[in-house]
């Protein structure tokens, strides 16, 4: 048995078209962004740069404000009501009816803004990964003895790409791992607004992730050169594996 025609042309079409998008990555794709971030990095350097370190002071807001919903009377909290009237919750309202502690401390909206940025440019590097190695894969030849020279690189090179996505998956769970700790300092703020050094902890915390967001800038971009240079070393082994031996891995 065998498959059809017109599913060999669809299939062949389909090589094709990954082919293309792959070297439109590594040839277009891959140098442009390392020039961008690159021109991202200097610029940080600014004053009026959002990633400068001075702008974390006027960015920290530390106080601790009373609760949004706190209002209560006969018919219950405000926050009920309005979903009652209206059948759906406020987006991102946070219900502190049954809240320990229901103060309200504000996430830095101009960190906020940062990691958005952050976390657009690990998916598009993920997702170029992704492109990339699955034409490797396509391109790599039957498994068969000997001449195995080039399938070699292809596995390094897969490595590397792989290695850059687990960087970008990092670089991504970063934000995550900020919230927590910056939701457990303000925590202490709420509990104990007298002590001015959890306030003091909440400003340097936010001046670290500014100088992470800088550093994350720079380390993507450090990923984009890495694997271009590898893949454009090697790209005629990558794209013939069984071709010429002569050259090895760079």
């Amino acid at each position: 048995m065998s498959i059809s025609k017109e599913t060999s042309e669809n299939l062949e079409a389909f090589r094709s078209s990954v082919a293309s998008a792959a070297e439109n990555i590594i040839f277009r794709v891959f140098p442009t962004k390392i020039i961008e971030l690159s021109a991202t990095v200097e610029s940080t350097n600014a004053l009026d740069s959002p990633y400068h370190i001075s702008q974390a002071s006027a960015s920290t807001d530390a106080t601790v404000y009373p609760p949004l919903n706190a209002t209560y009377d006969l018919n219950g909290p405000a926050s009920k009501r309005k979903r009652t009237e209206d059948g759906v919750s406020p987006p991102f309202a946070n219900d502190t009816s049954n809240a320990r502690y229901p103060e309200l401390v504000h996430a830095n909206k101009h960190i906020l803004k940062l990691q958005e940025t952050i976390k657009a440019e690990c998916a598009q590097l993920s997702d170029s990964c992704d492109k990339v190695k699955l034409w490797v894969n396509l391109t790599m030849p039957k498994i068969e003895d000997g001449d195995n020279f080039g399938v070699q690189i292809q596995e390094e090179v897969l490595s590397e790409l792989l290695r850059s996505q687990e960087s970008a998956y990092n670089i991504r769970d970063s934000v995550r791992q900020s919230h927590l700790a910056r939701a457990k300092i303000c925590s202490k703020l709420i509990k104990y607004p007298n002590i001015e050094d959890y306030t003091l902890a909440l400003k340097e915390h936010d001046e670290k992730q500014l100088f992470f967001a800088r550093q994350n800038l720079a380390d993507i971009r450090n990923v984009y050169a890495v694997i271009t240079d590898i893949l454009h070393k090697n790209i005629t082994k990558i794209r013939s594996p069984r071709g010429n031996n002569r050259a090895g891995l760079y």
